[in-house]
């Protein structure tokens, strides 16, 4: 293939911008080649006052056409194209069109190698080792994907840590919190984290080795939901309470997930503080004839009210 060069595309571009609306006296427009699956392209054609002279955007098509053209042939990487037209001053001159070229870092998408994901699940720690003694390691940690395809550094991380905080063991979420791998939205994930105690005053979940290890499942199994795009925290900020979903037979007669707030937040992760959410189980009985739409938030409300709140 023939090389293309910045001075062939400002021949070209100016061939088609010189076809400018009544009025406009320049042009600026800006470029960003694909990028974690989205490119992006803005500007166009000024008066002499700098307001927006109106246009039907065709300028976009040879635009598009040109970046493409630079790409396959650019000797170094870019991945902004600003593109800068001036009108003539003379009626049988030709505008002015410069083209530049720049790789700017903070477009390219994090890889799976990316130092953000360490930092992240290195926060997270720090708080819970505030709260309690962490035991090293996981309580439980699947290597599998969900059905979203979301795993390891992709987000989430489908793993629980298990905390003792005085007489209550806490099973942590540990990875909603990462922020996504592929992508360029400074974001920690879900920007959230969920626990659930076992154990502890007013609290009939126990905490023997089989509680833990099928509570465990449970709150990967809910992590994945909170990661699915509902915009779970949202709805638990705005509600306070919501009941969640129902609870498989193996954990009757717990029959319920309710999601409240927790007034603690994780500090220190790669993109700012994330919320934390509280997971409580309960039984059928606890939130009777209350299941009002759309999240049962006075079911919810009315249940955990019964409950024994720990001290913090």
């Amino acid at each position: 293939m023939a090389s293309y060069s910045l001075d062939d595309a400002e021949r070209d571009l100016r061939a088609a911008l010189d076809k400018a609306p009544a009025g406009a006296v320049r042009g600026d427009w800006t470029v960003t080649t694909m990028q974690a699956g989205h490119s992006s392209m803005s500007g166009g054609y000024h008066r002499r006052d700098g307001s927006v002279v109106a246009s039907d955007k065709p300028q976009f098509d040879i635009l598009e056409e040109v970046v493409a053209r630079l790409g396959t042939n650019a000797a170094t990487p870019f991945n902004v194209v600003s593109v800068h037209w001036i009108r003539a001053t003379l009626p049988w001159q030709r505008g002015r069109v410069t083209v530049e070229t720049a790789f700017d870092a903070a477009l390219v998408p994090r890889g799976p190698d990316n130092p953000v994901y360490a930092a992240a699940s290195d926060a997270r720690r720090r708080f819970w080792k505030s709260v309690g003694a962490v035991e090293p390691g996981f309580a439980a940690e699947r290597g599998t994907a969900n059905t979203h395809g979301q795993t390891k550094w992709y987000q989430p991380h489908r793993r629980i840590l298990k905390i003792e905080d005085g007489d209550a063991v806490l099973l942590a979420t540990d990875g909603l919190s990462t922020p996504w791998a592929g992508v360029t939205t400074q974001e920690n994930g879900v920007e959230c984290e969920i626990f659930m105690r076992l154990d502890g005053a007013g609290n009939p979940v126990v905490a023997d080795e089989a509680s833990v290890a099928l509570w465990s499942d449970v709150l990967i199994a809910v992590g994945d939901l909170v990661a699915d795009g509902y915009r779970v925290l949202r709805d638990v900020q705005t509600n306070g309470a919501i009941l969640f979903c129902r609870l498989p037979e193996d954990c009757r007669p717990m029959t319920r997930m309710a999601l409240h707030m927790d007034l603690r937040s994780i500090e220190g992760l790669p993109f700012g503080p994330v919320s934390l959410i509280e997971a409580t189980p309960l039984r059928e009985d606890e939130p009777p004839g209350l299941e009002d739409a759309p999240w049962g938030t006075a079911a919810a409300l009315r249940a955990l009210k019964t409950r024994v709140v720990p001290n913090r």
